[in-house]
């Protein structure tokens, strides 16, 4: 769907809470069609960003905890 957000999950280098951002900010210009929101748009269009980074790192999270359940 979104060609320029990069995979965040490598087996050995954790993504940053930056490229975590940059890629929900991302998916939510191209699920909205806003590059960058107007003003009447931003507040909805920020808060997305904030939840889909959220969900991202709690994604993440949960699978480096189930490889490393895997491992032990």
């Amino acid at each position: 769907m979104c060609r320029s957000i990069k995979t965040l999950r490598h087996a050995d280098v954790v993504a940053s809470d930056e490229e975590i951002r940059a890629a929900a900010r991302q998916f939510v210009r191209k699920v909205s069609g806003f590059r960058e929101p107007s003003g009447k748009h931003h507040e909805a269009f920020e808060g997305a960003v904030d939840e889909i980074a959220v969900a991202s790192q709690r994604l993440l999270d949960s699978i480096s905890e189930n490889l490393a359940r895997r491992t032990a």
